[in-house]
């Protein structure tokens, strides 16, 4: 078995959203490098989601839709983040797809 996932298995039509436990975050930016439309770091040095409007979302728990255009992007970034925080999950029924509570 390897360590790469693919698409959901559900499908690409799946909806899809992003969240961040910024008690985990380290500020490394590597989200807001991979996904800059998704992700942006504040003035406190963490991370946050942003609206679809480019609005961040600073609510403990916010979520973000992901945009099917960028899913890869926003995957990388949850596989690479060294806080292990960015959280993607399905909204139909707030299954983790990626990140650390995945299965």
């Amino acid at each position: 078995m390897t360590a790469q996932h693919e698409a959901p298995s559900t499908g690409t039509q799946e909806t899809l959203e992003v969240w961040i436990d910024q008690d985990l975050c380290t500020g490394d930016g590597i989200c807001a490098q991979y996904a800059p439309e998704v992700f942006e770091l504040d003035i406190d040095g963490l991370a946050y989601v942003k609206s679809p409007d480019d609005e961040l979302l600073q609510d403990a728990g916010a979520t973000t839709p992901v945009p099917l255009p960028l899913l890869q992007d926003v995957v990388d970034s949850a596989k690479e983040c060294p806080g292990d925080c960015i959280h993607v999950r399905r909204v139909s029924d707030r299954v983790e797809v990626y990140g650390p509570d995945a299965e």
